[in-house]
C-alpha cells in the first residue's frame, strides 16, 4: 500500500474459486468535448499515439469490436480496421485493453459523438487509464506532464486526471462491491464514461488531483488569475494553457484520503466549493448504491 492510496485488488469467482482481477486502483486521465467525432477525430489519434509510446513496452493488445462487443486482438489488421472506423464515421467508440480478461491498468475508452446543436448535455469523451505501477515507477511529475502533453492534442471543455476505481463500466453489478472503498477513499474516483458523456454538458465532472478547465466555466471563474485568487490550499497551483484553459493541481502527488484515520483532503474540498455552480451533480444511480448513497458520494467535498 503506497501513502498516498490504497491497494485494491477484487478477482471474480467462479463456484468459490478465484478467477481474474476485475477491480482494481488506477490512474484516470480524461477529457470531456463539446465537438462531434469528426471534429475532433485527429486530434483524438494524436492523443491516442502520445499514450501508446509513453506506456511502452507495455502495449495494448485488444480491442472490443464496436458491433459484437467481442475481444478482438490489436494487431496491424486490428488498427487498420479502428483507424478506418474511426476516419469514416460519424460517430464511433472504442475500448482498447492491454489483456482481454483482466484490469491490468492499462485501457482507452474513447466515445465520439455525432452532436445536436439543440442538445447542451451530450459531449465527446476520452479517457486514458494507467495502473499505479507506472506512477511509483515514473513518478507523479511525469504523470502529470503525459497528462499536460495528451491535453495539448485536445479542444476539451473540462478533464481531469486522478485516482480511480477501475472496473469493466459495462458489466452490471460491478459497482456494488466498491461502496464501502468509495466512502473511506474520496479521492477514489467513479467513472462512467459513457453515461456521464450523455449529460456532462460543459459542468465539471468532481475535483481530482489534476483539473482541467476550459470554457466557459473558467471564464466565468475570471480566468486563471481570477480561479488563483480564490485557492490558498498549500501545494495548489493553477496553471494557464494554450486556447484559454487551465490546469488546478491539487498537491505534488494524487491522494486517496481516508476518512477513517481523518484525512479529509481539505484541498480537494477548497476547489469544489469553488467549483460547486459547475459541478456535474446528476448523474443516475450505481448498483449498490441507493438514491442517497449517490448523492452523498458526489457531494463528499462539499458537505
Amino acid at each position: 500500500m503506497s501513502e498516498h492510496y490504497p491497494r485494491i485488488r477484487l478477482y471474480s469467482t467462479v463456484g468459490g474459486e478465484r478467477r481474474s482481477l476485475y477491480i482494481r486502483e488506477s490512474m484516470s486521465i480524461t477529457f470531456y468535448m463539446r465537438h462531434s467525432h469528426q471534429e475532433v477525430v485527429h486530434e483524438v489519434m494524436r492523443s491516442l499515439d502520445a499514450y501508446r509510446r509513453a506506456i511502452e513496452p507495455q502495449v495494448l493488445g485488444w480491442y472490443a469490436d464496436p458491433y459484437s462487443g467481442d475481444w478482438e486482438e490489436l494487431d496491424d489488421k486490428g488498427w487498420a480496421y479502428l483507424q478506418g472506423e474511426m476516419l469514416e464515421l460519424p460517430a464511433t467508440q472504442l475500448w482498447l485493453r492491454e489483456s482481454s480478461g483482466e484490469t491490468t491498468g492499462y485501457d482507452v475508452l474513447y466515445r465520439g459523438r455525432l452532436l445536436d446543436a439543440r442538445d447542451e448535455g451530450e459531449t465527446s469523451v476520452l479517457s486514458f487509464i494507467l495502473p499505479t505501477e507506472y506512477l511509483e515507477a515514473h513518478g507523479p511529475g511525469h504523470v502529470r506532464e503525459l497528462a499536460l502533453k495528451l491535453a495539448a492534442e485536445l479542444p476539451f471543455t473540462s478533464g481531469h486526471g486522478g485516482l480511480c476505481f477501475n472496473f469493466p463500466e459495462s458489466v452490471l453489478g460491478t459497482t456494488e462491491a466498491i461502496r464501502d472503498f468509495s466512502f473511506r477513499y474520496p479521492g477514489l474516483d467513479i467513472p462512467g464514461v459513457h453515461f456521464d458523456s450523455l449529460s456532462i454538458g460543459t459542468r465539471v465532472k468532481g475535483v481530482h488531483w489534476l483539473n482541467f478547465l476550459g470554457q466557459p466555466v473558467l471564464g466565468e471563474l475570471g480566468g486563471a488569475e481570477g480561479l488563483r485568487a480564490r485557492l490558498h490550499s498549500p501545494g495548489t497551483t493553477v496553471q494557464e494553457l494554450d486556447g484559454e484553459r487551465a490546469v488546478v493541481t491539487l498537491g505534488q502527488w494524487p491522494e486517496a484520503g481516508d476518512t477513517e484515520q481523518g484525512h479529509t483532503l481539505p484541498e480537494y474540498r477548497e476547489l469544489a466549493h469553488v467549483l460547486e455552480p459547475w459541478l456535474y451533480l446528476d448523474r443516475g444511480g450505481w448498483s449498490g448504491f441507493s438514491d442517497e448513497d449517490v448523492r452523498r458520494w458526489e457531494r463528499r467535498f462539499l458537505d
